[in-house]
């Protein structure tokens, strides 16, 4: 058996998800006026001086905390349908129906949250690992109920859900920082590369 393991967001996708996301759930005006009001931590992000995971935190809670179960599946099914399919890069399509049919067990692992991008996945008969929302009472409490999958936790959510040293040969592709833990546990990476 084989694994390949991809990383979403500017692997597979030409650019990032998550703020197309939030600009599709809330649109673009709130996404402008969010964004100026948590400047400060988005330019804390940006110098380095807050961590990934603590200014995603913030930014989600701003933008989705409360809302319902009901409300935020049907705006991913739509975000998938109406936006997340132009953003698919057709080497990448490539590459995963490559595996496929080698009949390779192929693994979205990404940052951004496992509750939209299952959405995507399930179409395309995929597994995914991500970050996952906390929900409440079928609301969003703007919380994480999982670290951010990013980086070292990429790489400690595949072995929760898997043990590699069973597979005789790991793929893995991915385009930042955050995948340099995944891609040093594969025999083939492709690094912004198929």
């Amino acid at each position: 058996m084989k694994l390949a393991l991809f990383d979403f967001d500017g692997t597979i996708t030409t650019h990032d998800s998550y703020r197309e996301f939030l600009r599709f759930i809330v649109g673009t005006r709130k996404l402008i006026l969010g964004s100026l009001l948590l400047s400060p931590w988005l330019l804390g992000y940006k110098i380095g001086l807050i961590k990934n995971y603590h200014a995603k935190q913030v930014v989600t809670s701003w933008f989705l905390k409360g809302m319902s179960k009901e409300a935020f599946e049907t705006k991913a099914a739509e975000f998938v349908q109406k936006k997340l399919n132009s953003m698919i890069r057709p080497a990448a399509m490539k590459k995963i129906l490559w595996h496929y049919q080698q009949s390779h067990r192929i693994i979205v692992v990404s940052a951004s949250f496992e509750d939209y991008l299952a959405v995507w996945c399930r179409q395309h008969q995929l597994e995914v690992i991500g970050t996952c929302l906390e929900w409440q009472n079928d609301q969003l409490t703007g919380n994480f109920a999982t670290p951010n999958c990013y980086g070292p936790e990429k790489v400690r959510r595949i072995k929760q859900k898997l043990n590699p040293e069973d597979y005789e040969e790991v793929f893995a592709y991915g385009d930042t920082r955050g995948d340099y833990e995944m891609l040093e546990m594969a025999d083939h990476k492709g690094y912004r590369i198929f």
